[in-house]
């Protein structure tokens, strides 16, 4: 079941078991104790006290209910990986919550630094400047383009995105989805082609977003 799923029915599940009976109150430390020890109770518990909380402060940067699910899904996954180095002596919320800060800020600088690259490419191919650095214009492109990867086939998509997006080595690609590279090259050759044809239908001036993904 994806984690979003059972992140929302957790909480009506034990909203309704609170209304039902009287829970024990455990300490921190007696729950970071258990965690120690792999006691999945206290683990449950742990993420019952504080996802919620995780969750709004996420929200209230990313402005994305599904990336603040995963920046708890990953603040969580780090807490069981880590359990045994948990310390009953310091703050648990600190040590959480500057795990979800560091996992904003990683989102962040990928995006930003995605956006950036982006940008300074399609100034660098546009014949007008002055009209093209508009963030409506710019956003707009960049919403064209995700629409446009997303009609792609599935496995097209995903060898685009990391070959163009995450700049990954036709080699790792292949590792990664269990292909060839010559089949990864295939890809990214029709991929390029159904770019290009699509933002020569609509005209969009100087074909920047086809040159945006020209192999370095």
């Amino acid at each position: 079941m994806p984690f979003r799923i059972k992140f929302a029915a957790f909480f009506i599940k034990s909203s309704f078991i609170r209304q039902l009976k009287v829970v024990k109150t455990y300490t921190e430390a007696e729950l970071i104790s258990g965690i120690r020890k792999d006691n999945h109770d206290s683990f449950q518990k742990i993420f019952e006290r504080y996802s919620q909380p995780l969750y709004r402060f996420s929200l209230s940067y990313l402005k994305s209910k599904e990336a603040a699910e995963d920046v708890v899904q990953e603040v969580f996954t780090k807490v069981w990986a880590n359990r045994k180095e948990l310390k009953t002596n310091t703050s648990f919320q600190s040590y959480i919550f500057t795990i979800a800060f560091n996992s904003v800020r990683k989102y962040f600088n990928k995006l930003s630094k995605v956006n950036g690259i982006k940008h300074e490419i399609l100034l660098e191919f546009s014949t007008d400047v002055t009209n093209f650095d508009n963030r409506n214009n710019f956003q707009l492109l960049l919403d064209k383009l995700d629409e446009l990867i997303e009609e792609m086939p599935d496995k097209r998509k995903q060898v685009f995105i990391k070959k163009k997006i995450e700049e990954k080595s036709l080699k790792e690609i292949a590792e990664e989805l269990s292909i060839t590279p010559k089949t990864v090259e295939y890809h990214i050759t029709e991929a390029m082609k159904f770019l290009k044809k699509e933002f020569e239908e609509l005209s969009v001036k100087g074909l920047i977003f086809f040159y945006l993904f020209i192999d370095k």
